[in-house]
């Protein structure tokens, strides 16, 4: 890159100074209480200085094609700019301030600017930017507004901008939203006017570094023993399960810990909007949508991946989220031999699940009857977890249901474990876990085959040990 083409900015300085008492009470940084050096800018000047260097900054590395690297070569890019500005231009910034503009303008480049402390909050779970002015959080399942902004709307349309750059997609006038995956593993969406009117949004869900497993949610009575025991052995059997949940419910979590007991020895396909899902696994392929390019070709779909994937010998298919015609396909799969299946679905309940997946298989353009798609559904699904977000906000599997068959056109629901509130102390819901006492089918036929299941495990009430915090 050119070093020798750097814009001035000295101009930014040549306002007349006041001449009053008022050039006393100047303040280099947000946290400066006395008088500031001779020729130090204002907080407000050094506000407008970063801005203006930042979009510079992110114009002339996207021009060069640089936003696309590793984040260990951007940063050691975006040092190399500074440094070439301030050995050409004399800004009226001292020792301590130039190594802070350094930082701050590395941090815009690589990382999420303003929003870098709230990433390194392992409690907040989302992060929320309504306009550049107004940011909340999540902590705990519970939403707040914490105090951090942008500069302006066009700060926060730059980072979405280079965001969008460095992962492959495209987000402008043409196309004012797009989905992507940040380096750590994070799930993000963002819009940008015409599309949002009081101008860009920004949703980030984190799911930490370290993912959960089955010790951790049973620790967090997300679920209990019984259930994780019961659910373990229906995947590694190659039951196929449905997951159902509200948005934040914890069904891509749930999805992740059930695939532990996925054996080792198996082929694993996942396809997913946003690649999340990290599988102990070795034998593991990922696939991954994509969104149509500029020219509005080159789109590809869950569905097409999901068609492709039975062309790849797979032993098990992960669906991360059903939303459309995919559902067909996917049912498809799991009645001609493609057991072991493993997806998702927003429902309130698990019957409502049920339902949205007729109505997704209709999405396909198919022309069936309704009791046909109703078999289709009833054959293929062995079971359907419900997982919610309680009032407290903690996550647990309210439900977890056996798929029996049909009867007059309705396919029938026998519930296996429930979570029951009972009350509420210091803010946190009260319960417990219990099994119904019917045993699954599949149960029958387990040990019909001599392999031994404990029948206590659907004992009714739960035990003791299994009461919900």
């Amino acid at each position: 890159m050119e070093r020798n083409d750097i814009l001035d900015t000295r101009s930014l300085f040549r306002r007349p100074r006041p001449k009053d008492d008022a050039v006393s009470q100047r303040t280099t940084g947000p946290n400066h209480s006395g008088p500031a050096p001779e020729g130090a800018p204002r907080q407000d000047d050094y506000t407008a200085l970063k801005a203006e260097l930042h979009g510079r900054m992110i114009s002339e590395l996207q021009e060069e094609g640089l936003l696309g690297l590793s984040p260990e070569d951007l940063e050691s890019a975006v040092r190399d700019w500074v440094d070439a500005l301030l050995q050409t231009e004399s800004l009226p910034l001292n020792q301590s301030e130039q190594e802070r503009l350094a930082r701050e303008l590395s941090e815009e480049a690589t990382g999420l600017g303003p929003l870098s402390p709230l990433v390194l909050d392992p409690a907040i779970t989302d992060i929320l930017v309504n306009r550049y002015d107004q940011v909340f959080v999540e902590r705990f399942g519970k939403l707040e507004q914490v105090n951090v902004r942008f500069a302006d709307n066009d700060h926060l349309l730059r980072m979405i901008e280079r965001l969008a750059v460095a992962s492959g997609r495209r987000i402008d006038q043409s196309s004012p939203m797009v989905d992507l995956r940040l380096p750590d593993g994070s799930r993000m969406n963002a819009t940008i006017p015409p599309v949002s009117i009081d101008g860009p949004t920004l949703s980030i869900r984190r799911f930490g570094r370290n993912r959960l497993r089955s010790v951790d949610v049973l620790k967090l009575r997300m679920l209990s023993p019984a259930m994780w025991t019961f659910l373990s052995t229906a995947v590694r059997t190659r039951q196929n399960v449905l997951l159902s949940g509200g948005t934040g419910a914890g069904k891509s979590t749930l999805l992740g810990i059930l695939a532990e007991s996925i054996p080792e020895d198996e082929r694993v396909v996942t396809i997913e909007d946003t690649a999340e899902l990290t599988l102990d696994q070795e034998h593991v392929v990922r696939l991954e949508t994509r969104p149509p390019n500029a020219e509005g070709t080159g789109r590809l779909t869950a569905r097409d991946l999901l068609i492709n994937s039975l062309r790849m010998r797979p032993s098990r298919i992960i669906l991360g989220e059903v939303r459309a015609g995919e559902a067909l396909d996917m049912l498809q799969a799991m009645n001609t031999g493609h057991e072991g299946g493993l997806c998702t679905v927003h429902a309130n309940s698990t019957r409502d699940a049920l339902a949205r997946l007729e109505t997704m298989v209709l999405m396909a353009g198919a022309d069936l009857p309704s009791r046909a798609i109703r078999e289709q559904i009833t054959s293929a699904l062995d079971l359907v977890v419900h997982v919610r977000r309680f009032e407290d906000g903690v996550r647990r599997i309210a439900s977890i249901s056996e798929v029996t068959g049909l009867e007059a056109g309705t396919p029938l629901l026998q519930d296996l474990f429930v979570y029951r509130p009972q009350g509420s102390q210091e803010g946190r819901l009260m319960g417990r876990f219990e099994a119904t006492g019917i045993v699954p089918q599949f149960v029958h036929a387990l040990r019909a085959a001599g392999e031994s299941f404990p029948l206590e495990t659907f004992s009714a009430p739960a035990a003791e040990g299994d009461r919900g915090r």
